[in-house]
Order: structure tokens, then C-alpha cells, then sequence
């Protein structure tokens, strides 16, 4: 059975006041250093088409830059180059962000138009000390909000008796090799590692 709105309405009680009000237009002091101590973001967009896209972006704590309320600041880092997020962001203008910090369960959820920019300016805002990024995404604020811990609570996502030997799963390189059928030889984990070094 499809679910309509209403259908769907009638599932589940109306939301709290307080899961309303929570609900920001700017980051607000929290926000900010929210932000200031994640070294990981969750990046959601979409194409023109529809087709939707979460990709995952890390470095140092405070790698996002919040120095308005309004206008978060993320620097690109060398990837895949397959660009979907960059490529969303040009088509729709639309980006959501979800901001992760270890050891804590709560996360934050920041949703709002974005746009690249490769202005000189911006990219010294974001550069560290191993590299002055192309292009800044550079985010517009609409909605930003504190999520609230009972799915990392769930998951047991940081709990050390919880964690996933990575043996568990082929290497990379098996994987990719069989889902792919290029011919060649197959990576080691320990080389990809090392081959991911010199790009973090």
C-alpha cells in the first residue's frame, strides 16, 4: 500500500513544540562549535534529475569554517573526481549537511542553498597547512538544527565493543575488482592505504 500525506500523517502523533522550535535560520553559538569540533560531515544533493547522492567528507576538527552565522564554509579535497556533489550543487543549489563528532551521539543537521566558489579569499579561510583546496562550497543557511542521540545510540556507533574487525569484509581492491571486471592486478589494503596518504 502506497502512503499518502494524510495516510501517513495518521501513523505517527504531531511533532512536540519542542522538536519545532529547535529548528533554527542560523547557527547559532551551539551550531558553531558544534562544527568547530566535527572532523566529518555527511554531504546530501540531488542532480536536475532527481537522482540523490550522499557523499562523506573528513579532516581535522573545525575543517568546516562557520565564520558567520550564515555562510558555512567547506573546502573540497582530492577525491574519486567523479564530482557528483560539485555537479549537484551547480545544477540544484541545493545542499544538506549532517555534522558528526566521535564519542558524541548528537548530531547536527544543516540544510540550505550552496554554491562553489574559488575565490581567493574563501580558499585561504579553509587551506591548512597540507594544502589550499579549488573550490570552496560555500553554504547558505536555512535550516539548522540539533538532531537528537537515539540513533547512535541504536547503532552503538562509538562503542569500542561494537566496532567491526575489517577483516570482516574482502579488501577494497577485491571488491571494486569483482563488482567492476577491470583486469589487473588487485590492490592490497595496505597499498590503497598508502596510496590514500599522500592525498589526506
Amino acid at each position: 500500500m502506497t502512503l499518502h500525506l494524510g495516510d501517513l500523517r495518521a501513523l505517527y502523533p504531531a511533532p512536540k513544540e519542542r522538536a519545532l522550535r529547535k529548528e533554527l535560520t542560523r547557527l547559532d553559538p551551539h551550531c558553531r562549535r558544534f562544527i568547530g569540533l566535527s572532523p566529518f560531515v555527511v554531504l546530501a544533493s540531488a542532480g536536475a534529475d532527481g537522482a540523490l547522492d550522499a557523499s562523506p567528507r573528513g579532516g581535522t576538527p573545525g575543517f568546516v569554517k562557520a565564520p558567520a552565522e550564515h555562510t558555512p564554509l567547506i573546502p573540497d579535497a582530492p577525491g574519486n573526481h567523479r564530482l557528483d556533489t560539485l555537479e549537484n550543487i551547480v545544477a540544484t543549489g541545493r545542499l544538506g549537511l549532517l555534522f558528526m563528532i566521535p564519542g558524541v551521539d548528537e548530531t547536527l543537521r544543516v540544510n540550505g542553498t550552496a554554491e562553489l566558489s574559488t575565490d581567493p579569499v574563501l580558499i585561504e579561510q579553509v587551506a591548512d597547512e597540507r594544502r589550499h583546496p579549488v573550490v570552496v562550497i560555500q553554504v547558505q543557511v536555512e535550516q539548522a538544527y540539533l538532531h537528537c542521540a537515539k540513533a547512535f545510540m541504536r547503532s552503538r556507533l562509538w562503542s569500542l565493543e561494537a566496532q567491526v574487525e575489517r577483516s570482516a569484509l574482502p579488501t577494497m581492491g577485491r571488491m571494486i575488482s569483482e563488482q567492476t571486471g577491470l583486469a589487473g592486478a588487485e590492490e592490497t589494503q595496505e597499498q590503497m592505504l598508502a596510496r590514500y596518504q599522500v592525498d589526506l
